[in-house]
């Protein structure tokens, strides 16, 4: 005899009282393997929205301290554009700084004009500099109160004296745009 005779012929003898508490004990049983089924799939989603939303809060964080940063740096471009005044140049910054050299040349370029701020450039040249003055001379100008932006930069050893440097800069200073008042 197999099982399935046995458990049929036992499913015979019973009442059918205890018959009706059988089939509706397995339909319970039925509907609780349905409900957690659906819970645990409920789950799963839920798990997977928990992963794709705390992914996109770290790639937020990220985003929000790239702003932070350029926005940082935007503000001391802007502090140091209001520092600027009308009358300051690239040959007084040089003079300002005070590292001159055995002879220095200054001729005004044609600057560029962006939104917002205008570029006095000008050709800088110093001659028998030191690297220390060569590399003071770069440092003021870089991280100076003023907003110098340096295009090109051109450094040779002297001939004469190979311990002296030859400078040629080609440098700007962002002013801000004039404006235009309605009249």
């Amino acid at each position: 005899m197999n099982y399935h005779n046995l458990l049929r012929e036992w499913y015979q003898r019973l009442s059918s009282r205890d018959r009706l508490r059988l089939g509706i004990g397995i339909a319970a049983l039925l509907f609780l393997a349905v409900l957690l089924s659906a819970a645990n799939d409920q789950i799963s989603r839920l798990r997977n929205k928990l992963v794709a939303r705390e992914g996109a809060v770290s790639e937020m964080l990220v985003l929000k301290q790239r702003y932070l940063e350029a926005n940082a740096t935007a503000q001391r471009l802007s502090n140091r554009l209001a520092a600027t005044r009308p009358d300051d140049s690239p040959a007084k910054l040089i003079e300002e700084i005070g590292i001159k050299g055995k002879s220095s040349q200054i001729k005004p370029v044609k600057g560029e004009e962006g939104s917002g701020f205008v570029e006095d450039a000008a050709e800088v040249r110093l001659e028998g500099l030191s690297a220390n003055e060569a590399v003071n001379l770069l440092y003021r100008l870089e991280k100076g109160t003023k907003p110098v932006v340096i295009k090109k930069a051109l450094l040779k050893t002297r001939f004469d004296d190979p311990a002296r440097l030859d400078l040629t800069l080609t440098i700007a200073l962002l002013k801000p745009a004039p404006t235009k008042g309605k009249g």
